[in-house]
């Protein structure tokens, strides 16, 4: 699913070009998924996945808090460059996919804000409020160049990110 709509997009992408890229017959798909919608919310399940477990290795250590923000950061875009078609369908096919997947991405974002919190110690609720912009913030200026296949883009992203960061703790908005 994600390497066809890498190709086509959602819209354009058909439960065919599934089947051709996974070289299975159409009675196999429809024993796995009951729809390409379905196909799609578990391949956007796996990525979510996949980011949250990157993330979470990435995270643990005994640096601060923002040393491990860097660290997570760079592993989000690393993992983002590194798996393209999932992050296509991830930041961008996701809102062609329609509400029901635009309420699933929501839910991941808040389990990153939620996580990002953790992280950074946020217990107040203008930390917390902080980690939810920063997560949405990195979510809008990352999309565009996952959009454009730009990973040079998508990696200079980082470092502003970062050092926002950095200044949201050093201003005491931010707790960590």
């Amino acid at each position: 699913m994600a390497e066809a709509m890498t190709e086509k997009g959602y819209a354009g992408t058909s439960v065919e070009d599934v089947l051709k890229r996974a070289r299975v017959s159409r009675q196999s798909f429809y024993r796995l998924f009951s729809s390409k919608l379905d196909c799609f919310m578990a391949a956007f399940d796996q990525a979510g996945e996949l980011v949250r477990e990157r993330l979470a290795q990435a995270a643990q250590g005994g640096a601060e808090p923002v040393d491990r923000f860097e660290r997570a950061i760079a592993v989000y875009l690393d993992a983002l460059a590194s798996e393209p078609g999932y992050a296509r369908l991830f930041l961008v096919e996701v809102f062609a996919a329609g509400p029901e997947a635009v309420a699933r991405r929501s839910a991941v974002q808040r389990d990153l804000a939620s996580a990002l919190a953790g992280l950074m110690g946020a217990t107040g609720e203008s930390g917390r409020f902080a980690c939810q912009v920063v997560v949405a913030a990195v979510g809008t200026m990352v999309t565009p160049a996952v959009a454009s296949g730009d990973l040079a883009a998508l990696r200079a992203v980082g470092p502003p990110i970062v050092d926002h960061v950095r200044a949201l703790v050093r201003s005491g908005v931010l707790e960590g």
